[in-house]
């Protein structure tokens, strides 16, 4: 909930900083004025306002730079601005060449990543590519999104449909649109299958990573099992993070197999699973693989996350943290 009092220097100058994240005030005599608070200390006026259907976050400026009064003073004139609708453009475009326009100037993927997308969106959205994007209805998305869930899958059509969502809201502010008929289309309800995975599961599973002949995806596979995070925080691991003297990973403890392997590994980027410039991401094909050698197909990444974290006894303490951890692999692998 927002916390709200009245604004002056002196409260604002003495606000608490947020561990972590951002806070909002909001202030009592302009009650539409809100400030955020960052981690780092940084304190921001803005406004909120529903435009063109979205609740919209309008930044006025940074305190102290700006006052409590000029900011109040430009509420109105902000909500003003904001109300007025948006130039819609003359010029035509069709929707396969602003998709191409968004998928190289607002997607921020690596080369193979990138690539991966445009092939499935020229062979998903092909029938949309020749029409003028002021022209498609939802009834025209809903026929694609319908053929995507048939051929592709229920998940695959609704990742499909966020990436549409975006490129018709970037054509409503670029003023191509004046509506995202993506909106009027909805999502498929998805059927989460349930996994299960055992110990004699895991350990065939750790052995298949061993044999794994790309170095990348075995160093990057050992360490789903011996890091204890996700796959989206041990693909990003960055070396300036890593202490193999106190055998720290940031703020917490490694354990014993992971500092073992990261001792091993070359350090050859800023990150320590290099991929295209980049750091690895999602390589669902290798894991795919590995999986199948191992004779657990169904099996995720996130499947063996959930399973080696659920048997750990977490603790504040980090010497208490890491043995822990270190008990937790011996049991399991």
């Amino acid at each position: 909930m927002t916390h709200q009092f009245y604004f002056s220097p002196h409260i604002l100058d003495n606000l608490s900083i947020p561990k972590t994240g951002f806070d909002v005030v909001q202030d009592i005599a302009e009650p539409r004025l809100r400030m955020y608070i960052t981690a780092r200390g940084i304190k921001t006026f803005f406004v909120r306002k529903r435009v063109n259907g979205r609740d919209t976050r309008i930044i006025i400026g940074k305190y102290p730079g700006m006052n409590i009064d000029t900011a109040r003073a430009r509420i109105p004139n902000v909500v003003a601005a904001a109300s007025v609708p948006r130039k819609v453009r003359r010029k035509k475009i069709t929707f396969g060449d602003f998709t191409n326009f968004f998928v190289a100037t607002k997607i921020k993927r690596t080369p193979a990543s990138t690539a991966k997308l445009k092939r499935a969106i020229n062979r998903m959205w092909a029938p949309l590519f020749d029409i003028s994007i002021d022209k498609i209805s939802a009834a025209d998305i809903l026929k694609v999104h319908e053929s995507i869930a048939d051929v592709s899958g229920v998940p695959t059509a609704n990742r499909m449909r966020e990436i549409m969502s975006g490129i018709f809201r970037t054509a409503v502010d670029m003023g191509y649109r004046t509506k995202n008929p993506v909106a009027d289309v909805p999502k498929f309800k998805e059927v989460r299958k349930s996994r299960t995975l055992t110990s004699s599961m895991l350990r065939r599973i750790h052995h298949a990573i061993k044999t794994e002949k790309n170095p990348l995806f075995r160093d990057a596979f050992l360490m789903l099992l011996y890091g204890f995070e996700s796959k989206s925080k041990i693909f990003s691991m960055r070396w300036r993070d890593i202490n193999l003297n106190s055998e720290t990973w940031g703020v917490r403890p490694l354990s014993d197999k992971a500092v073992d392997l990261l001792r091993e590994m070359p350090e050859t980027s800023k990150w320590v699973f290099p991929h295209w410039g980049h750091h690895l991401t999602d390589p669902r094909s290798a894991w795919q693989k590995t999986m199948e050698r191992a004779k657990t197909p169904n099996v995720t990444m996130a499947d063996v996350y959930k399973f080696i974290s659920r048997r750990l006894e977490w603790t504040a303490d980090r010497y208490e943290l890491r043995e822990n951890m270190n008990t937790v692999l011996t049991e399991l692998l």
